[in-house]
């Protein structure tokens, strides 16, 4: 019943939708332009291809992976207003890379327009602070260690009013003789990104940001991840956490991941 799903199954090729399905989609799309691809709102065909964290996962051949790559691209979206066009019927659009950042946006103003002046959303690798702790001290969130027991911690960041949202290979994932093979999909390739990066945490002001942000970091790695914030002036914090765990931080002031 939802607004996305029936989006997804339309029988015209434009939509009118919601002011925040239409907020959404348009900034899935500018993320998309930013990062040259590397975030994608229409990989939903490779992720249904893959499958991953089912039952029934396996390696798709490689004529399947290129048929589903034909489905991915986001210039075949556009939003005019509160219209959706679409330059194919093949075009399905997948928020997940970007939905529980900006919901946890959508809350924290709802929040706050209420009167709260602290607390914290929780979404499950999506931390969204309100203010500090009602003892006036500041949040604690601690960061999983990938591919540990639940519970054990990489390391904590200590802040407020922020948001703190990672993106990791370890939750979703299956093994292949020795490959690990991921949920998040590199639009470029068809195949689970290959950056070299266990998560990456982006600390900032702003969830959907920091959501999208995330995954690209994945897909495009380290370097590539801090080109792009730079050029485009984006004001973030970020912890890479590498195939060792290993942290390295940005920018290079951000020496660690507990003093801000």
């Amino acid at each position: 019943e939802s607004e996305l799903y029936k989006l997804n199954h339309r029988e015209e090729d434009c939509v009118e939708v919601s002011d925040e399905l239409a907020d959404i989609i348009k900034k899935g799309l500018y993320y998309n332009q930013i990062s040259n691809g590397a975030f994608s709102i229409t990989a939903a065909p490779l992720c249904e291809l893959w499958n991953v964290n089912s039952e029934c996962t396996r390696i798709p051949e490689n004529k399947e992976i290129e048929a589903a790559l034909k489905s991915v691209d986001d210039g075949k979206i556009r939003v005019e207003g509160n219209t959706v066009y679409f330059d194919s019927p093949d075009t399905c659009i997948d928020l997940g890379g970007i939905a529980k950042g900006y919901v946890a946006d959508r809350l924290k103003e709802y929040f706050v327009e209420q009167g709260c002046r602290s607390a914290c959303i929780n979404l499950g690798g999506n931390v969204c602070l309100v203010g500090r702790r009602e003892d006036g001290k500041r949040w604690n969130v601690g960061l999983q260690m990938p591919f540990a027991d639940r519970g054990e911690l990489l390391t904590t960041i200590e802040t407020e009013d922020e948001c703190v949202i990672s993106a990791g290979i370890y939750e979703r994932y299956f093994e292949s003789d020795g490959v690990i093979y991921h949920h998040i999909m590199d639009p470029a390739t068809g195949y689970p990104a290959k950056s070299g990066l266990n998560m990456v945490t982006v600390i900032g002001n702003n969830g959907t940001e920091a959501d999208a942000l995330s995954t690209i970091g994945i897909v495009l790695g380290q370097e590539e991840t801090e080109k792009l914030i730079r050029n485009n002036g984006i004001d973030v914090e970020i912890i890479f956490t590498d195939s060792e765990n290993n942290m390295s931080f940005y920018p290079e002031s951000f020496k660690d991941g507990k003093d801000k």
